[in-house]
Parts: structure tokens; sequence; C-alpha cells
């Protein structure tokens, strides 16, 4: 039998970076979008064993790979000797701030709990999503949601669909420990409450004025580029845009989809990740 599911990226509407926990992550805040944009990944079941291919050569398909890290937790709670083989057609580019090894991490665990018929609940492949990344739980349901704590701990957001996002990215990788690490903590909080009774009163406006992303300003130093991308779009009918997670990919809300379609051909020409892309 062969299987086949989406597995979709997120950006972050805000991104806010608390303090340092003893365990060495950080604590945030965070609104987390899933997007249209998806990789797309096909299960075989073979004999015994595990195979991980995809079309992309600078993913790793050994044992540093999530989707194998996952495949190992749930075969240990199958406790099975059916081998599988997966083929990661990746579009979401790599380390660009859109959860794109979570996301398939994700689509792993839910796939196997249907292949191997483990009727696994939901709340326990969050569990075993929490222990492979901070991003997988939201990545297992998608949506909008007000994540805490590591971004694990979700809270539920009326949802925000079928917004036009203008999503690029510069093509190169951006580390987010990295980022962390040059991450400064001050006492300035981003207005969470504020963007969320923006989406609740759908008022597209509001949600692209309150965007905003702790991690910006460390980036931003870094790469200057980034700055270029957001400001180009700011400048080309963007209502609003933000740097998505710890970068590269930048995404822009946009009401005026010629002006979208415009700005992408502009920038295709510049940058290889260009997406029209629209909030699930």
């Amino acid at each position: 039998m062969v299987y086949e599911i989406d597995a979709h990226a997120k950006v972050n509407l805000a991104l806010d970076v608390l303090k340092k926990r003893e365990d060495g992550y950080h604590e945030i805040r965070s609104i987390m979008q899933e997007i249209s944009l998806c990789d797309k990944l096909i299960f075989k079941e073979i004999k015994t064993g595990f195979k991980l291919h995809t079309n992309n050569k600078n993913l790793p398909v050994d044992k540093s790979n999530l989707v194998y890290k996952a495949y190992e937790k749930m075969a240990q709670i199958a406790n099975t000797n059916v081998g599988v083989e997966v083929e990661i057609i990746k579009n979401i580019p790599l380390s660009a701030g859109l959860a794109g090894g979570s996301t398939n991490a994700a689509a792993t665990l839910l796939m196997l709990n249907e292949i191997w018929k483990l009727d696994l609940p939901i709340e326990k492949l969050m569990q075993i999503g929490e222990e492979l990344g901070s991003d997988v739980a939201f990545c297992l349901v998608g949506g909008t949601k007000l994540a805490e704590g590591k971004g694990e701990k979700l809270k539920e957001v009326k949802p925000f669909k079928n917004k036009h996002i203008l999503l690029v990215n510069p093509g190169f990788e951006i580390s987010t420990p990295y980022v962390y690490s040059k991450i400064k903590i001050d006492n300035k909080r981003i207005d969470i409450e504020g963007l969320i009774k923006a989406i609740e009163a759908d008022d597209l406006f509001s949600v692209a004025n309150k965007l905003e992303n702790k991690m910006e300003e460390v980036v931003f130093k870094e790469f200057p580029i980034i700055r270029d991308i957001k400001d180009y779009m700011l400048k080309n009918g963007a209502i609003g845009a933000l740097m998505s997670g710890s970068g590269a990919s930048v995404f822009a809300i946009y009401e005026d989809v010629e002006k979208l379609e415009y700005t992408k051909g502009k920038m295709e020409k510049i940058y290889p990740y260009c997406f029209h892309t629209l909030t699930v």
C-alpha cells in the first residue's frame, strides 16, 4: 500500500521571547499560523527496516532527520517488524523559520498511527511530538494557536483562514539555537492579546499592524538582506510584514492580490524562494 500526506508550513504572526529557562530552552509566547505551503510525504510498507529519501540533496536522510526519529518513536510503541519507506517531496525551504522539519515529523506520526492502526489519541501524539521538537505539537493540529512554554503548550485562537500571504526566503539557512544565543531579553512585551482580538474581529489591517517578532533585531543586524526583503514588501503593497521564527523567511499580508502577484514577480528575479500562499 502507498499512503500520502501533506505537511504544512507555519508562520509566526507574533513571537515574544520571555526568558531563558533552567533547561536551556527559552520561554516564548507566539501566535502560530498554518499556511498552505506544504511538503508531500509518501509512505510505502516494505518487509523490514526504514528507508528515507528526498528530492532535496541538502536534506539529510540519516538518523538526524526528524522523520527518522519519529519513525523510531512510533516503531517502539507499535512493536512491529513491518518496514517503512518514506519519500519527502520538499517544497518548504530548509531551516527557514517555517517548521519544515517539525511538520514532516508530525506527518510521520499521524501517518504511522494510521498505517499501523495504533489508534493513539492526538494528545499522545503531541506528547511524542514534544520529545522531537518544540513545533511538532503545533504541526500535528495546525490552524491558529497561541503557543507558550517552549512552543508546545497550545491554546485555541479563532481561525484566521484564507488570508493572502507572500512568503520569500533568500536561500540560506539560519540556526535557531544561534539566534537564541544572541537574543537580548527585555521587559517590553509584545501585544499578543491585542493581536488575538484583531484575529477574532477578522480585522486584517489591525492584525497586520500588530505583527512583531523579538528575533528580528538579532537577525537583521547579522543578515541585513532579510530586513531588505521586509522593507521591499512594505513598499510594494503589503499591509504588514514580518520575519517568521528565527528566519530567514519573511512573509507579508496583502489585501490586494494583484499587488501581491506583481511584487512576487519582481522578487522572483532576486530570491530563489517566493510563494503566494494562504493561511489555513
